[in-house]
């Protein structure tokens, strides 16, 4: 039996069960809705508890959890007592995604994309013990950024990766280390430089050594010199240029428009016991997503998240790329580009968690070695990819005009190669550097 079978048989009872419960909420909840218009729910149509502990990470893509606090948008849906905790690293959110609240944990959190596979796989989990998790909420796309050190800057790189090749081997011959950083391995930044080195023939696992480093201490350790590229969220590409220390080549956006980047994911077991409560905390969310996606609100939402208990950065380092306006760092500069963080989309097509999105970044992981070949991909989406809650928690909303089915469609990255969901097998067979066996 394949990991993910393993994932999958943990799953099937309570979902049938989730699935009966949450269609009696959503109709309590719709109920309630149009008994107070304005939104505050009766007690009787409650969630079963007033709130748990979800962790984030001090990047933008977490403003929706941060905003939903501070606008009081989870009390508004029965949820005072939610705790939004700053985790210290990703490695820091496995460990407290898998003590839970029970344990002085977290239930739940800003996670990235593909942590709901390697937790549920249990293959980044101690003692490769799985965490059955689900994928609630697609919470953003876009807005990441590859930087590089200064001393890189008459190279002209840009998206061709290809042209640091040079002076990496240079570099190299003179004994010294090429070295990439990323924030968790089989995660999307670990992802996005793997794809970005390997499509300018930079083998990424033989021609620099990757490494790990959390997002708020990117900026220090390359002003120390520790590494020569990172791949991060923001503010910190920003906070990188305008102090000086390097630039970024591109943005993620630019390696594949409308990327899926950050999700509500939460335990398994929280979202089963608590049906109502995990539908209130999506709807909560939802609408700060909606929230955070106009224009009219971004100074604001920079203002908000940039407090010290939240990300303790200014609004300068905020403000410019959440508007689509990007300063790279080296000479070039570019205003109102849709390269901007998108959390909502026209209807919620980008908040939707489409699955064809999960099985990509599975593939991904598989040509990396993450996974075995012998995975079954579809099994594990299937068990962890919650959609069929996000349609139910936006009926919540009262919306209507909403994405439907599994797939978002054939995806075409920078580079030209073409990822069809349907036909992962073809996508890794076109790829020219890999390290699955």
């Amino acid at each position: 039996m394949t990991e993910s079978q393993t994932s999958r048989k943990t799953y099937a009872p309570s979902r049938r069960r989730f699935l009966k419960d949450v269609g009696a909420t959503t109709a309590l909840l719709l109920a309630g809705r149009q008994l107070l218009p304005s939104g505050t729910y009766a007690a009787s149509t409650g969630p079963e508890v007033t709130g748990t502990k979800l962790g984030f990470i001090a990047l933008t893509d977490s403003a929706p959890l941060i905003v939903a606090k501070e606008k009081g948008i989870f009390e508004k849906y029965g949820l005072p007592d939610m705790e939004i905790l700053k985790q210290a690293s990703w490695g820091a959110t496995r460990d407290n995604m898998a003590l839970g609240t029970a344990n002085g944990g977290i239930d739940g959190g800003h996670i990235l994309r593909p942590k709901v596979h390697l937790y549920s796989s249990g293959a980044v989990m101690q003692n490769k013990q799985p965490l059955p998790m689900y994928t609630l909420i697609n919470l953003n796309e876009d807005c990441q950024g590859i930087s590089v050190a200064q001393e890189y800057a008459e190279t002209g790189v840009q998206k061709d990766s290809g042209a640091l090749k040079e002076a990496f081997e240079k570099k190299k011959a003179s004994g010294k280390k090429v070295t990439a950083a990323m924030t968790f391995p089989g995660g999307t930044h670990d992802l996005w430089m793997r794809y970005w080195l390997a499509a300018g023939g930079i083998d990424p696992d033989k021609d620099v050594e990757l490494i790990v480093v959390p997002p708020p201490q990117m900026v220090a350790n390359m002003k120390v010199g520790n590494m020569d590229t990172f791949c991060v969220g923001e503010p910190w590409n920003e906070q990188l240029v305008h102090q000086k220390i390097g630039f970024t080549a591109l943005t993620t956006g630019e390696l594949w428009f409308r990327h899926p980047e950050k999700v509500l994911g939460m335990r398994a077991d929280f979202v089963d016991k608590n049906p109502k409560a995990a539908l209130a905390i999506m709807m909560a969310t939802m609408e700060a997503q909606q929230w955070c996606d106009k224009m009219e609100n971004k100074q604001e939402m920079a203002e908000i998240v940039g407090k010290r208990q939240w990300y303790n950065v200014p609004v300068k380092d905020i403000i410019g790329r959440i508007k689509g306006d990007i300063n790279y760092g080296n000479g070039r500069t570019a205003e109102g580009t849709n390269l901007l963080m998108k959390f909502w989309g026209e209807k919620g097509e980008t908040s939707y968690p489409w699955k064809s999105l999960d099985t990509w970044f599975m593939t991904e992981n598989i040509r990396w070695g993450k996974f075995p070949g012998t995975t079954d991909v579809k099994k594990m989406v299937d068990a962890t990819n919650r959609s069929d809650l996000w349609l139910e928690a936006a009926k919540g909303l009262g919306l209507t005009d909403l994405p439907s089915g599994d797939s978002r469609g054939v995806e075409t990255l920078f580079d030209g190669k073409v990822f069809d969901p349907a036909n992962p097998t073809a996508y890794l067979e076109s790829l020219a550097i890999k390290a699955m066996v």
